[in-house]
């Protein structure tokens, strides 16, 4: 809890050395949710389409409305507590960047809007889609870089 209080890494390596792990863990989990949502989902637009609304000339069933919820559920519960971790480490090592914040309601908004426009997108038009696929992938993304630039500012002094 000395992080809170002080930004002054220099004397805690123990405690770089942790957040540097967090923040390396959630990279690749960001990475690899790209390849999950990719495998489940698609992650273009005619696969999303397929997914979401199914095909009636290739004989290929709609996703079911339990599996879609169960798949928002468990990305807004993620998402939440993936961009909370990035953004409170992101935060406390460049709050004297005017980007900060900027980049950090970005990563908010792009995260908790993903989950919610895939259901959007699921009880309206394939327009939808496109919108959802910009907003995970460039979610994804900045949440990737801001988690390379924590790593920079932790490793690489």
């Amino acid at each position: 809890m000395k992080f809170l209080v002080s930004k002054d890494l220099e004397h805690s390596s123990l405690l770089a050395n942790l957040m540097g792990g967090v923040i390396f863990t959630l990279f690749f989990y960001l990475l690899l949710d790209i390849v999950v949502h990719g495998y489940v989902v698609g992650l273009d637009a005619a696969t999303v389409a397929t997914t979401l609304y199914g095909n009636s000339e290739e004989f290929i069933e709609p996703i079911l409305i339990d599996t879609l919820l169960l798949q928002v559920h468990i990305d807004l519960f993620m998402s939440l507590l993936t961009i909370m971790i990035v953004a409170a480490i992101y935060i406390r090592l460049y709050n004297t960047s005017m980007t900060t914040r900027w980049l950090v309601h970005l990563l908010f908004i792009l995260g908790l809007l993903s989950p919610i426009l895939l259901m959007v997108a699921y009880f309206s038009t394939i327009g939808f889609v496109y919108v959802w696929l910009v907003s995970f992938v460039m979610g994804h993304f900045l949440g990737m870089m801001m988690s390379l630039l924590i790593l920079k500012k932790l490793f690489l002094k």
